[in-house]
């Protein structure tokens, strides 16, 4: 099947017309994260002259300067030029998924009109890094699957439906175990589901390097100058969050800006590294990513649920094949927060939380 990639690609344009120039966004994603205009010119295959002729058109038309050039000290970004930066990393975190849904959808539609290899896998399934890692390594062993990202009861909804193959979400470890399988109990009703544990990880409080606002429990979310952002409605980490706070008797109208949410881990740490909030909830390996502090508060499971006779269709178990591999469950427990230890193992839905 033809490989389908769409990536998000934005600009700031002048009244007059003129643009920021090409690739001066991807140049200061680079000088960001390496800390060196030469570095970031290597890395893109760029020459030093080409790179500062970029930067000097961005400042012309920007009407300031973008980076800080010191002897000795490499280059730094201005305020604009981090802010640009954090721009692209929200507008990737909160696209990616979405985009990457839609580029599957394509690839079905355009397979099955040029008669191409025919879809053999359609995974719906709550966005996460494992299984983004598990998606990658099947298409790269050559699976023609057709993935969607959406909520847990989106997930949940589609098995039931018929419009999936298998679905993806997550249960809370522990207390809130058994009010999160009553949540999604009207779709998950019939006799032989089974679960696919893909791996166990960790979510909490999600604020910027050093904790300057000294957020440690949930109950800081409730001071006022404590900015909070949110997952989005309806997701399973809003869920979790929700019944931790009922568990600690903390109303949520008094977090400000918990009805602001975001569709992706990624994009929550994003909003909190570029400065917009102080705090999110979301997954240890989205902190990390972005060089973010992380308070653990749960533990859940992500697991897999299909119809007991899908199993034994190929492309099953070659997603089995793929979770008891040694190299995926040293690439998922890599990924900080996560244990792949149970990755692979089959159980029928109604024993598996017993």
């Amino acid at each position: 099947m033809q490989r389908i990639s769409i990536k998000p690609v934005w600009t700031i344009q002048h009244p007059d017309g003129r643009q920021l120039p090409a690739r001066l966004l991807e140049l200061l994603v680079r000088v960001h994260a390496q800390g060196s205009l030469l570095a970031a010119c290597q890395s893109l295959g760029m020459s030093y002259r080409h790179a500062w002729d970029l930067v000097r058109q961005g400042e012309a038309q920007c009407g300031t300067a973008l980076l800080n050039m010191e002897r000795g000290k490499g280059s730094t970004l201005t305020a604009l030029g981090e802010k640009l930066v954090w721009a692209d990393h929200r507008i990737s975190a909160r696209l990616g998924p979405v985009l990457d849904s839609l580029a599957s959808e394509l690839e079905g539609e355009i397979g099955r009109l040029t008669e191409q290899e025919p879809v053999k896998l359609r995974l719906q399934a709550s966005h996460g890094y494992a299984m983004d890692a598990l998606v990658k390594s099947l298409a790269a062993d050559g699976m023609a699957l057709e993935r969607r990202y959406g909520s847990s009861i989106e997930a949940a909804a589609a098995l039931r439906d018929g419009a999936c193959d298998a679905a993806g979400f997550h249960i809370p470890i522990g207390s809130l175990q058994s009010q999160a399988l009553a949540l999604y109990a009207r779709w998950l009703g019939d006799d032989d589901l089974m679960l696919i544990d893909v791996a166990s990880r960790r979510q909490g409080l999600i604020v910027a390097p050093g904790n300057p606002k000294k957020i440690y429990e949930l109950s800081d979310l409730t001071r006022r100058e404590v900015r909070f952002i949110n997952r989005q409605a309806a997701s399973g980490t809003r869920f979790l969050l929700e019944g931790l706070l009922a568990q600690a008797g903390i109303d949520e109208g008094r977090i400000q800006g918990f009805e602001q949410g975001e569709f992706t881990h990624a994009a929550v740490a994003a909003y909190v590294a570029s400065g917009m909030a102080d705090v999110g909830f979301g997954l240890e390996a989205s902190a990390r990513q972005f060089r973010l502090d992380f308070t653990p508060l749960a533990h859940e499971r992500y697991f897999l649920l299909c119809h007991r006779d899908a199993l034994e269709q190929p492309a099953l178990q070659a997603v089995l094949r793929t979770l008891r591999d040694p190299a995926y469950g040293q690439a998922v427990n890599a990924l900080p927060g996560y244990d792949a230890r149970h990755a692979g193992r089959v159980l029928p839905f109604n024993q598996a939380f017993a």
